[in-house]
This record gives structure tokens, C-alpha cells and sequence, in this order.
């Protein structure tokens, strides 16, 4: 067990530092064919900060662990809501660009929308939804590149540290981090497995809550550096991207190679309903209504939804394992 459990936090580690890795590569490499800051920030930077998630998932469908696929996706999110989102409305309430914010909310819903029709009208993920996830993912780039050629004064330009790298650095930065992110997945999801199995929780706890933890650091990582910078609604609009990406890009590429079943093996308090369905889904669908709507009908961010986000996060923790 304590072997397991060292496993799984070198696997964590491994991930973030592949995704910093590859991020690094595939920003300097695009950068150097010129191509603008908001098609490396909207297509490189969030698919890179997105891959453990991507790898986490694929690895555990492919491992005919449809549990740590499915949790890890609802359960990012709802840690990228309601604790990431949360401590960046916390620290720093104020408005919001609602013209920007609209589309990517729009877009969410509608991919919800599709997720929920699978796991509560179908109760199974099949090949085809994978594909139509990645459909709405390559629209939603799409719009997101365009807007963002149209408006370039709205896109965040990235500090330019040290020494441009050499060809050779940015491609075994993107190799180097392809791999160890790959790592660091086998070991997240065969050592959470058993993890799972030993403290008797079902793989969608470990999911839902360690995993999705440790998979969503680097958007931590980005709200904290945009508080720092007094950036707080920029750490706001990558959450509300990564979330989007749970769902159509990370969902959408492991069910497209691995088709599971909606879980099945956690109840609500042994009644025989399945909790993700009635418990996790609508906490989901809750944290991301609480943040969005009431800024787009006010323009503004209120303290009082990150103190009321930050209070549903500790109490979903604590429920998991009393449900």
C-alpha cells in the first residue's frame, strides 16, 4: 500500500512536469513559424495544460478502467470551479468581460448537455459520442482562434523569459514531456486502482477526488500566476476553457478509443442509485452555474460565490466517502 501510494505521487509528479515540459517545446516551436501569441495560447498552451487529464483518462479506458476516465473528467471540474475558480473570486471578485465569457459558458453547457444525454439517457459511452465530442472540441478552437484574430488586443501576450531555445531544445522538450506525461499516467490510474481496492472505495472516489486533483495543478498554477500578475479574470476564462476540455477533448479522445459504461458500482447509501448520476453530475452542472450565470447577468464576480464555491468543494470531498 505505501508503495502504491509513493507511485502514485511520483505518477502526479510526472505529469505536471511533462505538461510544463511540453508546453515549454510546443509554445517555443510554434512561436518560432510566427504564428500569433492567441492561436499558441488558445490551441498549444490549453491542449498542453490539458494532456494529463487527456492521458490520465485514455489510459484508464484502455485499461478497461472506464471509472478512472469517467471520474477524472466530472471530477476536474468541479475541483476547477469550485476550488481553483473559487480561491481566484476569493482573493480578487470584480467584472467580467461578459462578451468573452458567453461562447466558452455556450459551449460548456452544450457539451454537458451531450454528456449528460449519454450517461442518463444511454448509461454507456460509445465510440460515436467520442467522435462527436472531438467535433464540438474542433469547433469550439475554431471560433475561439477566429475571435481571437479578429480582436488581438483582447489576447494575453506571454512574457518572453531568457534565451530563445535552439530547434533541438524545443523538440526534446516536446518528446521528453509526450513521455513522461505518458508515465506519469500509467502510474496515476494502476497505482490508483489499487489504492482504490485496498482502502475498499470505488475507483470513481480515487477519481473524483485525488486524481482530478493532481491532473488539474497546472490550471492551479495558471490562476495563481494571474492573481500575481492581477490577471484574475484571464485565470477564470483558462478554468472555464479546461473545463470545456474535460468534456469534449478528454472525454472525447478516450471514449473514441475506448468505449466504457457509465459506472456502476457506487450507490447513493446502498439504495441502489447510481451516485455520479445523482450526486456528482448535478454538483458538476451546480458549481458551473453558480460561477457563470450570475456573471453574465451582473458582469462582475461576488466574493460570495467563491466563499459558497469553496464550501460545496469541502463538503463534495467529505460526502464521497459517506454516500
Amino acid at each position: 500500500m505505501l508503495v502504491s501510494v509513493l507511485l502514485f505521487a511520483v505518477g502526479l509528479v510526472l505529469l505536471i512536469k511533462g505538461g510544463d515540459w511540453f508546453v515549454d517545446g510546443a509554445s517555443s516551436l510554434a512561436r518560432r513559424f510566427n504564428l500569433p501569441d492567441i492561436v499558441v495560447g488558445a490551441t498549444v498552451v490549453s491542449i498542453g495544460t490539458t494532456l494529463p487529464e487527456v492521458m490520465v483518462s485514455t489510459t484508464g479506458a484502455l485499461q478497461g478502467s472506464g471509472a478512472m476516465a469517467y471520474g477524472n473528467a466530472i471530477g476536474s471540474i468541479i475541483c476547477n470551479t469550485s476550488l481553483i475558480a473559487a480561491i481566484s473570486i476569493f482573493v480578487n471578485p470584480g467584472p467580467v468581460n461578459v462578451k468573452s465569457m458567453k461562447t466558452p459558458v455556450i459551449f460548456f453547457f452544450l457539451s454537458s448537455a451531450i454528456y449528460c444525454m449519454a450517461a442518463y439517457g444511454l448509461g454507456t459511452f460509445p465510440r460515436w459520442l467520442g467522435f462527436v465530442l472531438l467535433t464540438v472540441f474542433a469547433i469550439y478552437m475554431f471560433l475561439t482562434v477566429r475571435n481571437g484574430m479578429k480582436n488581438p488586443d483582447a489576447a494575453q501576450e506571454e512574457e518572453e523569459t531568457g534565451k530563445p531555445k535552439q530547434l533541438w531544445q524545443e523538440l526534446v522538450l516536446l518528446v521528453a514531456g509526450a513521455a513522461v506525461i505518458a508515465g506519469g499516467a500509467d502510474l496515476l490510474v494502476e497505482h490508483g486502482q489499487i489504492i482504490a481496492r485496498t482502502l475498499g472505495v470505488p475507483e470513481t472516489v480515487v477519481a473524483l477526488l485525488f486524481v482530478a486533483l493532481g491532473t488539474s495543478l497546472p490550471e492551479l498554477v495558471t490562476t495563481i500566476t494571474s492573481l500575481r500578475k492581477g490577471h484574475a479574470s484571464l485565470g477564470i476564462g483558462n478554468v472555464i476553457g479546461a473545463n470545456i476540455f474535460n468534456l469534449v477533448l478528454v472525454s472525447g479522445v478516450a471514449v473514441s478509443l475506448a468505449p466504457f459504461d457509465v459506472p456502476v458500482e457506487n450507490t447513493l447509501l446502498n439504495t441502489g442509485l447510481n451516485l455520479s448520476l445523482v450526486f456528482d453530475i448535478p454538483v458538476m452542472l451546480l458549481v458551473m452555474s453558480l460561477m457563470c450565470l450570475p456573471a453574465l447577468v451582473k458582469k462582475k464576480l461576488g466574493r460570495w460565490q467563491g466563499i459558497t464555491l469553496l464550501c460545496i468543494y469541502a463538503a463534495f470531498c467529505v460526502l464521497q466517502f459517506i454516500l
